[in-house]
């Protein structure tokens, strides 16, 4: 699992039971259905199962691909999925619960359930755990940093809750900003456990999966568990498959093991509830607002966003080589559900089965945007550069490629001039727009509104290889426990840890590099270098000291 930095550019009653005789869809809709999974519905290749639903009825289920690519078991719509951060969703409703039963408070500070959580200044709330503005670093990106790398050895709570414990400090302010979390989720697993006395599986067991007829799922917390029908998930690498399953047993961010079957259900009880009611749900449907007014699109466990001017109520999943989807379109009472075992984009798949349902009814997509202005060579060059996030530090490269103005060093989505200033990124809701000073800002259009960012322009560097040398050394960090070798080569500079292969990481601007992560140099009062700090998309500067 490895990171690169990039400009990120989009924000991004009764229950149907699955004894009910299936309704299916007329022959066209099931053609054109089994059309978006063609590719993966095959005899030598892993692929997906998928259920849709109407009214709380399911309309169509069918597998595609194959379960287990040793055993030659074809996926069916009772294949059995880890579904990732599917997870989320019900671990929101296991605390929503128990608040409900006035077990504990959303406004709580967290250090009354998980004292081992270090007092940074600021209180956390279990409601900024739930809606990914804790600030919290993210537990997977801090085990890849200690470790050098993902894929070794069992991942459990224990270890989840003694790296997110040495942390000496956060993100950003806790509800200032919105910054996925898995870590925020774990923790949220452990307050189940610790308010109600039972752990989270058990308690969702009783409390959500059996009232709603869910027979087929539960909370994975034994890695080495045997479950009946369940899938194995594989990539594929230099031509060929390789098997890829999540080796951890930490469970409330992830670890679900279901059906698209018993997802439906779970998405009937949004309109009719049996677990919950209606103001609980209403609530977990929510955007969090920030405190600078900004919305989220994202409630308790679970997205909200618009897609061809319909609601649409979501979220995503993706672990190793598991990828999942589970979601609806509340105005029409269409629901979806794909679960797969292998890297799918599966947002993109259920809004093509999307759009095979409710095509007639949706809005059309918006038009492609063409060029309003042709910038001269010179005026192109002018904006080439490196420009950076004053709060992360991390750089984009704007670059001239093919005539046109492209974001990425080397690849990247062009900008469509719509003025000499102004231009479009193609493919994402934001315009760029260059100011007289040098700064570039950022204006996100459509929903959720969204203020604007500013990127600083800085001049990129060149360094030779006796420069490289001076950030030579050893770096330890506290927050890790891990030390990092840095050693130069005539062009990079290259990071060992303990247990991972050496990483790159090539000269940005003045003291920052970027590779496998984002690596900033701390200099004294005298220019030396006394230690560095490392972030990903998901934490920020880690701190290290110069041996």
């Amino acid at each position: 699992m490895k990171f690169r930095f990039a400009i990120t550019l989009t924000l991004c009653g009764v229950v149907a039971q699955s004894t009910v005789a299936q309704q299916p869809s007329d022959d066209s809709t099931r053609a054109a259905v089994d059309r978006v999974f063609a590719q993966w519905n095959r005899t030598d290749s892993p692929g997906c199962a998928l259920g849709v639903s109407r009214g709380g009825k399911v309309v169509y289920e069918k597998g595609y691909g194959m379960s287990n690519l040793e055993s030659d078991i074809a996926i069916t719509p009772g294949s059995i999925f880890h579904v990732a951060s599917v997870s989320k969703q019900f671990t929101a409703m296991a605390v929503m619960l128990l608040a409900r039963d006035g077990k504990l408070s959303l406004n709580d500070d967290i250090r009354k359930y998980l004292p081992e959580i270090p007092n940074y200044g600021q209180t956390i709330t279990v409601r900024h755990l739930l809606t990914h503005t804790s600030g919290l670093r993210d537990q997977w990106d801090l085990l890849i940093f200690a470790r050098g790398r993902f894929e070794e050895d069992r991942i459990t709570e224990a270890d989840v809750l003694d790296i997110v414990s040495r942390q000496k400090s956060l993100n950003f302010v806790p509800g200032a900003e919105y910054l996925y979390s898995n870590t925020g989720f774990t923790l949220l697993g452990t307050i189940v456990k610790r308010v109600s006395g039972k752990s989270l599986r058990d308690f969702s067991d009783e409390r959500i999966f059996k009232p709603l007829g869910m027979t087929h799922t539960h909370f994975h917390d034994d890695y080495t568990m045997v479950v009946k029908n369940r899938t194995s998930a594989y990539v594929r690498t230099d031509g060929q498959w390789h098997v890829s399953i999540p080796n951890f047993d930490t469970y409330g961010a992830t670890s679900l093991y279901t059906t698209v079957g018993d997802l439906l259900k779970w998405e009937a009880n949004f309109e009719h509830p049996v677990v919950g009611d209606a103001a609980l749900l209403g609530a977990m449907q929510t955007s969090a607002v920030l405190t600078n007014g900004d919305s989220t699109a994202y409630g308790y466990g679970i997205a909200t966003e618009i897609y061809r001017g319909a609601r649409l109520i979501d979220h995503n999943g993706a672990d190793a080589g598991y990828r999942s989807f589970a979601g609806r379109f509340p105005q029409h009472d269409l629901a979806i559900a794909i679960a797969c075992n292998t890297v799918v984009n599966t947002g993109a798949v259920a809004r093509s089965v999307a759009d095979v349902y409710l095509g007639k009814v949706l809005e059309s997509p918006p038009p492609t945007v063409t060029a309003q202005s042709t910038p001269t060579a010179d005026q192109l060059a002018a904006k080439a550069g490196v420009y950076v996030n004053p709060v992360t530090g991390a750089p984009t490269w704007i670059m001239v490629r093919d005539g046109n103005l492209a974001l990425g060093r080397t690849v990247g989505p062009l900008l469509v001039a719509l003025s000499d200033s102004r231009f479009r990124v193609t493919g994402a809701p934001v315009e760029m727009e260059f100011k007289p000073n040098g700064e570039v800002t950022q204006n996100f259009l459509g929903w959720p509104t969204r203020r604007p960012v500013t990127l600083v322009r800085k001049p990129a560097v060149t360094l030779t290889r006796a420069e490289l040398d001076r950030y030579a050394g050893k770096y330890y960090s506290e927050e890790l426990d891990a030390t990092y070798t840095v050693a130069a080569t005539d062009t990079t500079l290259e990071l060992r840890t303990r247990m991972g292969g050496p990483k790159t990481e090539r000269p940005a601007y003045k003291d920052v590099f970027v590779g496998d992560f984002l690596l900033e140099f701390i200099r004294d009062g005298r220019g030396g270098i006394t230690g560095m700090s490392m972030s990903s998309g998901r934490v920020r500067r880690v701190q290290f000291v110069r041996r």
